[in-house]
Order: C-alpha cells, then sequence, then structure tokens
C-alpha cells in the first residue's frame, strides 16, 4: 500500500525558508488566511532533502548580517527551482548577496513605518508589475534593517523606494525573482497582504483552495489509507480543542478503531478528568478510557525543578502509560470484530508546537521542547500520527466547528501536555498543585462571568489565561496572623497564532475582584500578581 499523501502533495504550496526574523511565521499565517497552503522549514533545508516541489519560495527576514562570516545562506539549488522567488528584507539582501555580493552596512537604521513609492509601471515587464498590482502608487509599509543594497544586483530593475532604501523593492528583468525591504506580513503594511497574494496567486499561480472542509475530507482519508481497514490507534486526549478535534477526526476517520485515552497525571485542571470525560462520552460519541496515574507521576517529579527536566518525565511517562494501556485494549479486543494491532499513537501537535520546536544552526535556536515533538523517549512501540501537524490555532478551530464540536469546547483556552507542572516554578507536590487548582478554578469563573466594555465575552476576548505559582513564598496578614504563603501570578493574553503575544489588560475592579477571591479563598496564599510580559520575550508559559 502506498504511503497516504501529505498536504504539500494534495495542496498547491508557498515555501517559506526561515532565517530567524520573529516575523517568519506570520508570512505563512497570511498565506493560509488566503487559502494558499504554506509550510516553513530552516533557511538550511537541502533542496535534494525535499520530496515535493512548491509552487513558489519566498526568503524570510533575519537578524543577520548576509555579509558577515557566520551569516546563514540558502541552498543555491533554490535558482534552480525554476519557480518564482520572493526576498522579505534579509531575504531581499540574500537575493542581492547570491546575485553580487552587492549589500552593506547603512548609514541610518530605518526601523518602523515608511512611505514607499512605487514606480511607474509604463514600460516594465508584465510579471514585474503584477508584485503591486491593483496598490496604490504611494503607500505606508514597515521597515525593519540596518543593512542595504549598495547597487542593483545584475539583471535586476528597481520597482518601489522608500526616503532611506533606493531599492525597497527589485525585480529580475527576465526571472520572476523579487525582493522587497519592508515586511508586508506584518499588520503594520496595511496593504501587505496583497503583496502577498499577488506573488502566491497572480505570480506563482498557486490556487486558494486550502480551506479547513477540504482539509477535513483529505486529513480523513489519509487516515483510513494510513491505517487500514483492520488498524487500530490510540489516542491522547486532554478535553482541549486540540486533543479534541484530534479524536472526533480519528472516530469519523475509523470509528471505534479509535480508542481514546485519558491519563490523569496529577496536574490537571481542578476536576478536569471528570469533566473530559462527560464532554467526550456524552456529547461526542467517543469510547474513553480514563487513566489515574497521578501518584505515578507525581512521585517521579518530586524533587525535580529544572522544567525541561519536567518535561521529559511527563513525556516519556506518557508514552509509557499509553503503550501499557495499548496492550489491554488489544487484548480485551481478542477474538472480536474490532481485533487487530494497535500501530499508532494519537497527539494533538500543532504547526507552532512543529515550529519552536525546529533548531538549526545559525539564526534560530530551540526555545523550548514540547512534549509532544521533542519530548518523546527515543523508543516507542507505537508510530505516531498527528493529523494536525500543520495547522495554526485558529485552523483548528475552524475544523472543529466544521466537525460539529460544541463552541464552548471549540474556544476553549489551550492547557499544555505538561500540565500544571510547568505553571508551577520549580519542585511539584500536591499542595502546590492545589493551591495552582483552585485559584485557577476562580479565575476562570470570573472570566467566564466577565463582559467586555462592548459587551462580549471577557473570556473570548482573551487567548489563553491560567494562574501559576512562584517558587519563592512571601509575606502577607490573614485575620491578625502573619502569613508565609505562596505568590499565585495570574496571566492572560492576546494573539491571533500564538507566536507572539501581548498582556491582557483588565480593568482595576475585576483585578481587584479576582485577587480578593484568590487571597481569601485559596489556603496558603499570601499574595497575587500580575504577569505582564510579552511574547517575545518571554514564552506563554511560565515553564
Amino acid at each position: 500500500m502506498d504511503d497516504p499523501a501529505p498536504p504539500h502533495q494534495l495542496f498547491d504550496t508557498i515555501l517559506v525558508l526561515d532565517f530567524g526574523s520573529q516575523y517568519t511565521h506570520l508570512i505563512t499565517r497570511r498565506l493560509r488566511e488566503l487559502n494558499v497552503y504554506s509550510e516553513m522549514l530552516p533557511c538550511t533545508q537541502k533542496l535534494a532533502d525535499l520530496t515535493w516541489k512548491p509552487k513558489g519560495v519566498i526568503l524570510s527576514g533575519g537578524p543577520y548580517s548576509v555579509y558577515a562570516s557566520d551569516a546563514p545562506h540558502v541552498d543555491p539549488e533554490v535558482f534552480n527551482l525554476d519557480v518564482p522567488i520572493l526576498g522579505i528584507c534579509y531575504g531581499l539582501q540574500e537575493l542581492a548577496w547570491h546575485f553580487g555580493k552587492n549589500v552593506l552596512a547603512g548609514e541610518k537604521r530605518e526601523y518602523g513605518r515608511a512611505a514607499l513609492n512605487i514606480h511607474p509601471r509604463n514600460g516594465q515587464e508584465a510579471h514585474v508589475s503584477r508584485l503591486f498590482e491593483g496598490l496604490p502608487d504611494d503607500m505606508d509599509v514597515w521597515m525593519s534593517h540596518g543593512d542595504k543594497l549598495s547597487r542593483l544586483p545584475d539583471d535586476f530593475i528597481t520597482i518601489a523606494t522608500s526616503a532611506n532604501s533606493p531599492y525597497a523593492a527589485i525585480a529580475h528583468e527576465s526571472k520572476e525573482y523579487y525582493g522587497v525591504q519592508f515586511h508586508p506580513e506584518v499588520t503594520h503594511t496595511p496593504k501587505g497582504t496583497q503583496v502577498i497574494r499577488n506573488f502566491a496567486v497572480s505570480i506563482c499561480k498557486a490556487r486558494q483552495n486550502w480551506t479547513m472542509e477540504a482539509f477535513r475530507d483529505k486529513e480523513v482519508e489519509r487516515i483510513r489509507k494510513l491505517v487500514g481497514p483492520k488498524g487500530q490507534v490510540i489516542g491522547a486526549v486532554s478535553g482541549g480543542v486540540d486533543s479534541t478535534v484530534a479524536a472526533k477526526l480519528m472516530h469519523e476517520a475509523i470509528g471505534d478503531r479509535f480508542h481514546a485515552v485519558m491519563v490523569d497525571n496529577g496536574v490537571l485542571r481542578k476536576d478536569e478528568a471528570k469533566q473530559v470525560k462527560q464532554t467526550l462520552t456524552k456529547n461526542l460519541g467517543v469510547n474513553l478510557t480514563v487513566v489515574d496515574a497521578s501518584e505515578r507521576f507525581l512521585s517521579l517529579l518530586k524533587g525535580v525543578e529544572d522544567p525541561e527536566k519536567k518535561r521529559k518525565i511527563i513525556g516519556n511517562t506518557f508514552i509509557e502509560i499509553f503503550e501499557e494501556e495499548a496492550k489491554k485494549i488489544a487484548k480485551e479486543a481478542e477474538n472480536t470484530p474490532r481485533a487487530g494491532n494497535i500501530e499508532y499513537f494519537l497527539q494533538g501537535t500543532l504547526y507552532p508546537d512543529v515550529i519552536e520546536s525546529i533548531s538549526f544552526k545559525g539564526p534560530s535556536a530551540t526555545i523550548k521542547t514540547h512534549h509532544n515533538v521533542g519530548g518523546l523517549p527515543e523508543k516507542m512501540n507505537l508510530k505516531l500520527i498527528e493529523p494536525l501537524r500543520e495547522l495554526f490555532k485558529d485552523e483548528v478551530r475552524a475544523i472543529g466547528t466544521e466537525l460539529g464540536i460544541a463552541e464552548e469546547l471549540v474556544w476553549r483556552h489551550p492547557f499544555p501536555g505538561p500540565g500544571l507542572a510547568i505553571r508551577i516554578i520549580g519542585e511539584v507536590t500536591p499542595e502546590k498543585v492545589r493551591i495552582v487548582q483552585e485559584a485557577d478554578a476562580i479565575f476562570m469563573e470570573e472570566l467566564k462571568a466577565g463582559k467586555t466594555k462592548d459587551g462580549t465575552s471577557l473570556y473570548r476576548d482573551i487567548s489563553q489565561a491560567f494562574a501559576a505559582l512562584f517558587v519563592d513564598k512571601a509575606v502577607g496578614v490573614v485575620g491578625d496572623q502573619r502569613l508565609h504563603g505562596y505568590v499565585i501570578a495570574l496571566r492572560a493574553v492576546k494573539t491571533t497564532d500564538f507566536m507572539t503575544a501581548k498582556a491582557y489588560w483588565f480593568d482595576e475592579e475585576f483585578a481587584s475582584r479576582v485577587s480578593d477571591r484568590i487571597g481569601n479563598e485559596v489556603q496558603g496564599v499570601a499574595r497575587v500578581v500580575y504577569e505582564w510580559t510579552s511574547k517575545p520575550p518571554a514564552t506563554i508559559e511560565l515553564e
């Protein structure tokens, strides 16, 4: 049986090569929003190892200078693909470096809003003018660069300028190679999405057929082909939107041959296991087994303070338990119509998990290990199946709606696989777990009851919120007695893609009410603080 085709073989795909810019993922997001499928790979990707041909290539921005000795450079074979190429910021300079090494440090750094002047199109070749088709001759763009071109590369022409960039946009005279010094992918470039659309659709001729309805149908077909007519799958579910959508997809594809399992690792939210079982079994018809392994996890976490060790312990133990459960389920299924080997292990890995776990020498470094991409043991007896691996969070929610999953569940805030273990700074103990569970429950209750100024749900207006616990204690006063208790940190962020995020601003009345309730109702808490740091430089989770 032939292996089922991945999305880049089913949909026209634009390849984004990442040079380490904080905006690179936004290029992929903008393309997906245009219903054009896109995948991101590190700039060090060897084209000989690529098993598919993209419709076009975008070279991202990056923090390096192309003329530096340690600067990353694209595989020269990219220019032999015979597909259109668009260089953005560093990507433009990479184009210029490849075609003449004519890049130098600018006298002035250009950062922020700039006025772009598009050159008259009269007499230009048709393919050149297409990049700015339908756009005004003057428009605002967002710049973020220090280096600039010293002169035009051979066979290129200037198609736009700015006050500080005489080569703000360039194009090859005969080949479909383009470079822009500004960032069309950021919202600060108001008409930037049109530039990206012009490149992907008008120039690359990519079909705009990437929809969640199309993905759902093709993914169900892919799963059936991968698993086969008798194969069985065991699935990790948590009750969050990712694992729920993955479970529903799997159930649609293979029915009762999918076995959903939830592991109570002792670091779940308050009453989580009970609520998840009711949601998945009663509302979605998924056969769910709940395994109480809380004591096992907490004993392994005892004395462990390093967050990476916590993730590894939890990731490895998860797999061990699932393998044990798979054997039990397979034995129970013997001599029944459902008999068949359990070969696959379902996970709700998302594309941001994959992106953050990509590490290559030069512009990027691994931020943290995700339990479902980097925290798995090297040897496991089950093969991974990850139906959401190519999706961003908003795409997962869209497909959840397509699958008929309840709105409340579709919009549930994310919860990390390692659970409260990475929301408790330092060692995890039963007392700390209780405190965080109770504080988080109060925070969620108030968020769900709260309203924004325009009357919409406060919970829905926030992308992710939670309570966490700091490692050190602080002094407080309860009644007339001194309390040496824990510090609870509340965190709430707003984001569209979970790759960047801003802290959410609450009004004073709401913040005071939540703080007072936690201080009064949760035994052992001396203080409540609010964590303001954006992503970057911070991650959304505390560890």
